[in-house]
């Protein structure tokens, strides 16, 4: 029987996971591997996707898992290839993105410990801060067997990467094919996940069905474990009041009569009044004020309840009353049907209408902003005509600092898994990856990505990635030319002393007409939806390089307490 490579078997063990799109960078120890996609995967639908810088392969393989719900794989080679590949990983395991990260490694005879080998790396304990697990493969027998533990650990409880290093001439020698033992999922892993247990389930449903002002904030857990259904169906029957984190927007409609905008006064009122509080996939982080008083009641009046899959959540940050370890989706499954069991569907809590309106005020002063016809042009008017010129089901990626901020205000999430952002991580670059990813994820969606210009121009190179893969997206640069939110800390800390925050005028139209895509520069406001239009309709991925004003930029009116949340405990001397 003939002898396969350790890369062919590596391919083997991704083809049974139906592994679609491989992200990385090519590299001499990987090209066993590289031409067993070619000769073996690419029958069974798999590619490969040659990026330009491997931190961008990594983020790809991220909002692929983001969008698709199955795991995402990047790689990189030894060393260069391997270190550039942390700065995507990293947000994918901030935000518990199920990952899983191949890397190249000397030999196993030069290397752990090297062998003063050129691009030696300890790429072992480098990724293991990063990732869930991780593990060097040093044999061709323990590819299946390491692959598939590395992909269960990914997949089960709490999500997030994993990381394998595999020497060289793991991959490049053979053994005979009747060795390889290579299993579907099914003969692995779990396939269902846990339930939160009954006694603690039947405890939470009475106090939420009693409660008079129940409330639900959602988390990403929401999202990966894909219960937004459940969330919804729950909400409604109790009539209880819904937000979510940053990160977990779209696990709700938020137009829904329900939903109460994240980090809104609205929100933080209503989180503030409720009496019984659901806390389901959240570790309530800074962006949720860690669940403290007064964006959140007193513990010891307000009763908690918190569901996670992983135990090591419940109570991180706030005291809870009934703790449920449990699976996101089967959890509140259970849940719904106990309530269900305690009477007839409950009214909408009595202070909705107000929540709703006090929403509906701090929205009417961002709209008014939207609506100006200054030039240049005001960040919101580009927002908000960017948001009303796209459907409901348009896959939005975010990527800045202040440009976060005010997307926040007025670039509306509608669906699950159609809004991509480095939430917990605030990982700059990530936009033009993420977009890339999410197209070849869901190509039937349009895909559009608001970025700033020095988040964008950390990862720009990629537009020659969606240029070759025929990867049809509208990236909108807000251009104020430097830092927007560093330049704005500096100016209200230390009365404008500026320090390397500002940049030259970059036309970002022109570098993206230079890789193959529609490029074009927007001055006037006037001219922001004919300009959408233009992009859309050209047959290439398209860039729109929109000039905003610098001063209006610097000072969204959230960024001063972001900087009490992010600086807490540091007072800076007198200006």
């Amino acid at each position: 029987m003939a002898q396969i490579s350790g890369g062919e078997l590596l391919v083997r063990c991704l083809i049974k996971e139906n592994v679609r799109y491989i992200f990385g960078v090519p590299g001499g120890q990987l090209l066993t591997f590289l031409d067993a996609i070619k000769r073996v995967g690419e029958k069974h639908g798999m590619k490969f996707v040659n990026c330009r810088h491997e931190q961008a392969a990594a983020s790809m393989a991220d909002a692929y898992a983001r969008v698709s719900g199955e795991i995402g794989v990047c790689v990189g080679t030894i060393g260069p290839g391997g270190a550039d590949l942390v700065p995507g990983v990293y947000p994918a395991f901030a935000d518990s993105v199920p990952m899983l990260v191949i890397t190249a490694q000397n030999q196993t005879w030069k290397s752990y410990p090297d062998h003063g080998s050129m691009q030696a790396l300890d790429q072992y304990h480098l990724f293991k801060p990063i990732t869930k697990w991780n593990a060097v493969v040093s044999h061709w027998e323990r590819i299946p067997e390491l692959v598939q533990r590395a992909i269960r650990i990914a997949l089960s409880g709490r999500p997030g990467p994993v990381h394998l290093d595999f020497p060289s001439d793991v991959l490049y020698n053979g053994q005979e094919e009747s060795f390889a033992k290579v299993y579907g999922p099914e003969r692995y892993r779990p396939m269902k996940p846990p339930v939160g247990h009954p006694e603690l389930v039947e405890k939470a449903a009475e106090m939420l069905y009693n409660a008079e002002r129940p409330l639900i904030h959602a988390g990403t857990g929401v999202l990966r474990a894909k219960a937004w259904n459940e969330l919804r169906e729950l909400a409604e029957y109790l009539g209880a009041v819904v937000t979510t984190t940053m990160g977990g927007r779209g696990a709700i409609p938020e137009d829904h009569p329900l939903c109460i905008l994240p980090a809104s006064p609205a929100a933080i009122t209503a989180q503030n009044e409720a009496d019984v509080i659901l806390v389901v996939g959240s570790k309530m982080g800074d962006l949720d004020f860690w669940g403290k008083p007064p964006a959140w009641g007193d513990p010891e009046q307000q009763k908690t309840i918190q569901i996670d899959i992983d135990p090591e959540m419940i109570a991180l940050n706030r005291p809870v009353d009934v703790a449920i370890v449990g699976d996101a989706k089967e959890t509140l499954k259970a849940l719904i049907e106990a309530v269900k069991k305690k009477g007839e569907k409950r009214e909408p809590v009595d202070r909705l209408k107000e929540y709703r309106k006090m929403q509906q005020d701090w929205l009417e002063g961002f709209l008014k902003l939207a609506e100006s016809g200054e030039k240049p042009i005001h960040p919101l008017r580009v927002i908000k005509e960017v948001r009303e010129f796209y459907p409901r089901n348009a896959i939005s990626c975010v990527d800045g600092g202040n440009t976060a901020v005010w997307a926040s205000y007025l670039n509306r999430i509608y669906e699950p898994n159609t809004f991509l952002w480095a939430a917990d991580s605030g990982h700059l670059g990530t936009g033009l990856p993420y977009a890339i990813g999410a197209k070849l994820a869901n190509p039937d969606r349009p895909v559009y990505l608001i970025a700033g210009d020095g988040a964008f121009g950390l990862t720009m190179e990629e537009l020659e990635t969606a240029s070759r893969e025929g990867v049809k997206i509208t990236a909108v640069v807000m251009n104020d030319g430097c830092w927007g939110m560093i330049k704005g800390s500096q100016k209200a800390a230390f009365g404008g002393r500026f320090i390397g925050v500002d940049f030259k005028d970059v036309r970002y139209d022109k570098v993206a007409e230079s890789m193959g895509w529609y490029g074009q520069r927007v001055e006037e406001p006037e001219d922001i939806a004919t300009a959408l239009d233009k992009a859309e309709s050209s047959d290439k991925p398209a860039l729109l390089d929109v000039k905003i004003s610098q001063e209006a930029n610097l000072s969204p009116p959230d960024l001063i307490t972001l900087s009490i949340v992010w600086l807490e405990g540091c007072n800076p001397p007198p200006v």
